[in-house]
C-alpha cells in the first residue's frame, strides 16, 4: 500500500513519521445513480485517528452531495462522479481543520466538545488547544456523533498507576534493607568495641606499637618488629606532607630526569586550579564581562550579520562562563518579542545549533537558558515553552534524552513549584509516549 505524509506541508519531508495511504477511488453505477466509491476510507481515518463517517460527511457536506458510510460494509459512497485529485483535495482541507494543531502542526490531536458546545482539538505534543470554527456544516454532524472515548488512555493510565504503586513498594523495600543493614552496622560495631577494650585490658604494650605505618614509613627499609620493639616505643613517627618535602624526597629517591617529569605532574594540578579560580572568581575581580553587556554584545553582532559559527568564535573569546554566554544568547535572539516564540526559534535555529555543537553538556546549557528566559521573560515566554521544545527537538537542536533528563532534574529541584514544568508537561509524555508506540511498532 502506497503512503504519503500526512499534511500538505509535508509532503517533501522524507523523514516525517505520521503518514496515512494515498486514496483509492473508483466510480460505480450509471446515470442518476452513479457513485463515488472510496475504497480506502477506513484505513485513511484510522491513520487520521478520525472515525471514517466523518470525512466521508465532510466530502457530502463540501460538494453538496448525499454521502453516506456503512460502519457494517466498512465502505464510504458520495453520489455523483468526483475525480479523485478532487476528494484529496478536500481531504488536505479536513486534515487542516480538524486533525492538525493550529499550533505546531502536529496531526496527534484529540476532537473534545466542551460543555457549551464548542468543539476543540487538543495536541497531545505541545498541549495547545485549538477552537475549530463552529461556521462549518461538519461540526453539527460532529456534536450529534461524538467520537468514542480512547479505551487505550484508561488501560495507560492504569499501568502507569501500577508502575508507580510498584515503584513504591520497591523504594520502601530498600529503605527497610537498609534499616537493616545500619542496625546490623550497629551491633557489629558495639561487639568489636567490647572485643577491643578487653584486648587493650589484656595487652601490655602501647597503642603507638599497633598504629599503621605513615606514608613516609612505606619507603623505610623493612624492620623486624620482634627485634625493634622496644626501641620503637621513644619514638614518634611524622611526615612532613608539604610541597618542598614532597619535591626533596622525590629528589632523593629518583634521578634527576624521573624527578623533573613527577614534579610536572605534581605542578599541573596546581596550574589547573589556579585557572579555575580564575575562572570562577573573575566577577569578583572585575575581569569577567558583565551579563548585560553580554547580552548587548551578542545582539551588535546579530544586527551586523554574523553568521552562526562566527557568533560561536566570538562568543569563545569573551571572559564569561558556558552558561552565561548561552543565556545571553538566548536572550539575544529572543528579547522583544511577544508572540510566536517558537516560530522566531524556527528561523534562528542556526545559531543555537552552532552553540550546542561545540561541547558535551551544552545542550543542557540552553534547556537552563530557556528556563532562566521563560522565568524571568514575558508571560508569553513561558505559555509557549512546549512549542519551543518541540521546534528545537524537530530542529535536531535537542535530543530526547536531555530534554527528559533536564524536565525531571527541574522536578525534584528548588524550582519544582514553577510553571514551566506543568507546561512542558504534555510534551515530555508526547516524546515518552512516542518512543513507547515506536518500540512497539
Amino acid at each position: 500500500m502506497a503512503l504519503q505524509n500526512i499534511g500538505a506541508g509535508n509532503s517533501d519531508d522524507a523523514f516525517y513519521r505520521y503518514k496515512m495511504p494515498k486514496m483509492i477511488t473508483k466510480i460505480e453505477g450509471r446515470g442518476n445513480g452513479i457513485k463515488t466509491n472510496i475504497v480506502n476510507m477506513v484505513d485513511i481515518a484510522k491513520a487520521l485517528a478520525r472515525p471514517a463517517s466523518y470525512t466521508t460527511k465532510y466530502f457530502g457536506c463540501e460538494l453538496g452531495a448525499q454521502s453516506k458510510f456503512d460502519e457494517k460494509a466498512g465502505t464510504s459512497h458520495v453520489n455523483g462522479a468526483h475525480d479523485t485529485a478532487k476528494l484529496a483535495g478536500l481531504l488536505e482541507n479536513f486534515i487542516k481543520k480538524y486533525v492538525q494543531c493550529y499550533g505546531c502542526g502536529n496531526p496527534e490531536t484529540e476532537i473534545m466538545i466542551t460543555k457549551s458546545q464548542m468543539i476543540q482539538l487538543k495536541c497531545a505534543a505541545c498541549g495547545f488547544v485549538s477552537d475549530v470554527d463552529m461556521r462549518d456544516k461538519l461540526t453539527t454532524f460532529i456534536i450529534k456523533n461524538p467520537p468514542e472515548s480512547k479505551k487505550g488512555s484508561k488501560d495507560k493510565k492504569a499501568m502507569r498507576r501500577a508502575e508507580k504503586e510498584r515503584l513504591k513498594e520497591g523504594e520502601a523495600a530498600d529503605e527497610e534493607l537498609k534499616k537493616l543493614k545500619k542496625e546490623g552496622k550497629k551491633k557489629g560495631s558495639s561487639s568489636s568495641k567490647d572485643g577491643t577494650t578487653k584486648s587493650k585490658k589484656k595487652s601490655t604494650g602501647s597503642d603507638e606499637d599497633r598504629a599503621s605505618p605513615t606514608h613516609g614509613q612505606v619507603h623505610e627499609e623493612p624492620r623486624v618488629e620482634e627485634e625493634e620493639d622496644d626501641d620503637d616505643d621513644d619514638v614518634q613517627w611524622q611526615t612532613d606532607t608539604s610541597l618542598e618535602a614532597a619535591r626533596q624526597r622525590i629528589q632523593e629517591q629518583l634521578s634527576a630526569v624521573t624527578a623533573d617529569m613527577v614534579m610536572l605532574s605534581t605542578e599541573e594540578p596546581e596550574k589547573r586550579a589556579k585557572a579555575a579560580n580564575k575562572v570562577n572568581g573573575g566577577s569578583e575581580n572585575g575581569n569577567s564581562m558583565p551579563y548585560k553587556s553580554l547580552v548587548e554584545e551578542v545582539k551588535s553582532n546579530l544586527q551586523k550579520g554574523v553568521s552562526a559559527k562566527e557568533l560561536q568564535h566570538h562568543l569563545a573569546s569573551l571572559s564569561a562562563s558556558s552558561q552565561e554566554k548561552m543565556s545571553a544568547l538566548f536572550e539575544a535572539l529572543l528579547s522583544g518579542i511577544e508572540k510566536g516564540f517558537a516560530k522566531e526559534v524556527v528561523k534562528k535555529r542556526s545559531y543555537l545549533a552552532a552553540a550546542v555543537a561545540g561541547e558535551e553538556g551544552s545542550q543542557m546549557l540552553l534547556l537552563c537558558a530557556i528556563e532562566d528566559f521563560c522565568c524571568k521573560g514575558s508571560s508569553n515566554a513561558l505559555k509557549e515553552v512546549a512549542l519551543v521544545l518541540k521546534a528545537l527537538y524537530d530542529a535536531d537542536v535537542l535530543e530526547e534524552e536531555h530534554i527528559v533528563q533536564w524536565y525531571q532534574k527541574g522536578l525534584k529541584g528548588d524550582s519544582k513549584d514553577s510553571k514551566i514544568w506543568k507546561n512542558a508537561q504534555p510534551f515530555i509524555e508526547w516524546l515518552q509516549n512516542a518512543e513507547s508506540e515506536s518500540e512497539e511498532e
